[in-house]
């Protein structure tokens, strides 16, 4: 993986840039729509790659516990597995695996858990978090880390973010194939002095770039961004920058102030599957009996192949009989929008715009300005 840094902004800290894997080039900031289980859920790979998905995100945790890594390996990877040209981005499961509470027990060795899915108890270790992404051949993978909950005291945090340390170590030796890019996470919970020390700790490791974990967790975002402020600083100039698990529009924005290169969450998708779509005015339930009649698009802003071809009319008939073209078609529209918006947020970082394109964003978007 290389990162090329292409422009940074004058009146802010955002960067524009590009990456470039084997399976392509990313330009950057830029939104990872997710796909846990080797899909976008109800999106076809053809599909994203035609609305400018250039990434996706899957997940360790899940694709070990189904199918499992050594199928997906013996079927040439996960990019031929899933027909997916462009580049993956895998986490290390460890999200996932400290979200399952009573249901896992952390060591120094690693962690033993219980699976959601049928009970039965496995265990990952840093070590084996690097084996089962190595297995995956993703072209951008995480370190085994530890997502400490919201909210936490600071000798939980500090012990947990030394823990995160030594365990980022072992990935970085354990790590085996020059053509994976291995991303160190800064943790440290809402305490400045210990997010600067996991910061300066993974650096002298060195990494092929630096993810911020540990947030939107709960914590209010106010707090979230006075995290970024100190610590995305402390993150090399010359490697990308990823914060893990957000991607609302407001929160994407001041992410990219502060100078993050890299998102992902759930959020686009799981809205829309519950009859919710982005629209440059805000959110809009089109489920909702209002849109019974309406025969105009779901955002008449949006040049979305959705938006040109179907109304909130049809799209609410769908979701309310249970077809699944009508989650397909939110999706669609969700995942457009974040990518669009995207590109738009490139353009005004080149042209010197961003903080008006932003306040104009967030005045129609019903954000507090």
């Amino acid at each position: 993986m290389k990162f090329e840094l292409i422009k940074v902004s004058e009146n802010t800290k955002a960067r524009r840039g590009k990456i470039i894997t084997s399976h392509g080039e990313i330009d950057t900031p830029v939104f990872m729509p997710v796909g846990t289980q080797a899909t976008v859920k109800t999106m076809a790979p053809d599909e994203l790659e035609s609305i400018g998905a250039k990434i996706i995100l899957s997940n360790t945790y899940h694709l070990y516990l189904r199918p499992g890594h050594k199928l997906i390996e013996e079927a040439g990877g996960l990019h031929k597995f899933m027909n997916w040209k462009g580049s993956i981005l895998t986490d290390s499961g460890g999200y996932q695996v400290f979200s399952l509470g009573e249901l896992r027990e952390i060591r120094e060795e690693g962690v033993t858990f219980r699976s959601h899915i049928d009970g039965s108890i496995h265990f990952i270790s840093p070590e084996i978090s690097i084996e089962i992404q190595n297995s995956l051949g993703s072209d951008i993978i995480m370190c085994f880390d530890e997502c400490i909950p919201y909210p936490s005291t600071y000798e939980y945090v500090k012990n947990s973010v030394e823990r995160t340390t030594r365990w980022a170590i072992r990935c970085r030796e354990h790590h085996k194939r020059s053509d994976q890019a291995l991303f160190g996470i800064v943790q440290g919970g809402l305490f400045e002095e210990l997010r600067k020390k996991s910061a300066e700790d993974l650096k002298s490791i060195d990494f092929e770039g630096y993810a911020v974990g540990g947030l939107s967790v709960g914590e209010p975002k106010q707090e979230m961004y006075k995290v970024l402020d100190y610590t995305v600083p402390l993150l090399p100039e010359n490697k990308p920058r990823y914060l893990m698990g957000v991607g609302s529009p407001d929160a994407i924005f001041e992410g990219v102030i502060r100078g993050i290169d890299m998102f992902d969450c759930v959020l686009p998708t799981r809205i829309a599957r519950h009859g919710t779509v982005f629209t440059k005015r805000g959110k809009l339930v089109v489920r909702n009996a209002v849109y019974a009649k309406d025969f105009s698009p779901l955002d008449p802003e949006c040049d979305c192949y959705v938006c040109k071809n179907y109304t909130r009319a049809y799209i609410r008939h769908l979701i309310n009989a249970g077809e699944i073209l009508g989650l397909r078609l939110t999706t669609m529209h969700n995942l457009y929008f974040l990518l669009r918006l995207m590109e738009d947020i490139r353009k005004a970082i080149e042209g010197g715009y961003l903080l008006e394109l932003k306040e104009e964003f967030f005045k129609k978007f019903g954000y507090v300005v």
